[in-house]
């Protein structure tokens, strides 16, 4: 009997000692390393990839738009030089707008847009996030680089 009870007390202090207290009822934040950055980047580099393959660029309206008085079209040219080392994916959304444009390692990215409203324009450039709201109401060019 007395094996019995001391083989009972040693499983018992062994989940006693393998137990967390917490005496003055303080917030316990478990956290655990993640490795955002290199997913972020390998998935940004494959939604690059996957872009490119049907991604119309509208270089005849955009050049249209530069070269040419535009003032009375309901559209205007938005362009973005990515002047890092890393491709990237540049997410444009307005008012019933959305549109995604993959732009290369120091390329130049562009697309029409309608007039006179707000854009939200985000993207990731070598693992840096950009975010930025814009009212465009003509031509507009922004350059990025990491």
């Amino acid at each position: 009997m007395k094996k019995i009870l001391t083989f009972s007390g040693i499983i018992a202090s062994l989940a006693l000692v393998n137990c967390s207290v917490n005496y003055n009822n303080y917030p316990v934040r478990k956290t655990y390393p993640t490795s955002t950055n290199a997913n972020s980047a390998a998935s940004t580099e494959r939604e690059y990839n996957e872009l490119l393959k049907t991604y119309k660029p509208e270089t005849t309206q955009v050049l249209n738009d530069l070269l040419n008085d535009s003032s009375g079209s309901t559209q205007t040219s938005f362009s973005v030089e990515n002047k890092s080392p890393c491709n990237m994916v540049l997410t444009i959304t307005g008012n019933n707008y959305y549109r995604k444009i993959p732009i290369g390692a120091n390329k130049i990215g562009y697309v029409m847009l309608p007039k006179n409203q707000s854009y939200k324009v985000s993207g990731m450039v070598c693992n840096s996030v950009y975010q930025s709201t814009k009212f465009i109401s003509s031509s507009y060019s922004i350059t990025l680089s990491n």
